[in-house]
């Protein structure tokens, strides 16, 4: 019972404060903390929290008893852009992606 977001356009650093917020949780508490916390990943982890308790209602699981059995978020591609510095020289930017999975499991 997964669910994969993939190239999802936020650093894996920000993505992993919730991450670590929903690991471990059961499922109905993890949604509720999610629609409170105030940061721009919450609303994709809600998305896939979702999709992965879809996945396991189709292969017949009982989802009042899921719980949230693991989360990773690894890097994905990176853009690389430029920056124009002073004298004509340029610094890089990057624009960082993340994978992220969730697992989704009984007790």
């Amino acid at each position: 019972m997964k669910a994969i977001l993939k190239n999802y356009r936020q650093s894996p650093r920000k993505v992993r404060l919730i991450a670590d917020l929903v690991r471990g949780k059961k499922v109905t508490k993890a949604l509720d903390m999610l629609t409170f916390v105030n940061k721009r990943a919450a609303l994709p982890f809600t998305k896939l929290i979702e999709s992965a308790v879809a996945n396991a209602k189709s292969q017949g699981a009982d989802t009042n008893a899921l719980i949230v059995k693991s989360v990773a978020v690894n890097k994905g591609t990176v853009l690389k852009r430029f920056m124009p510095r002073a004298r004509g020289s340029a610094s890089r930017i990057n624009k960082r992606n993340s994978h992220i999975m969730v697992e989704l499991g009984t007790k």
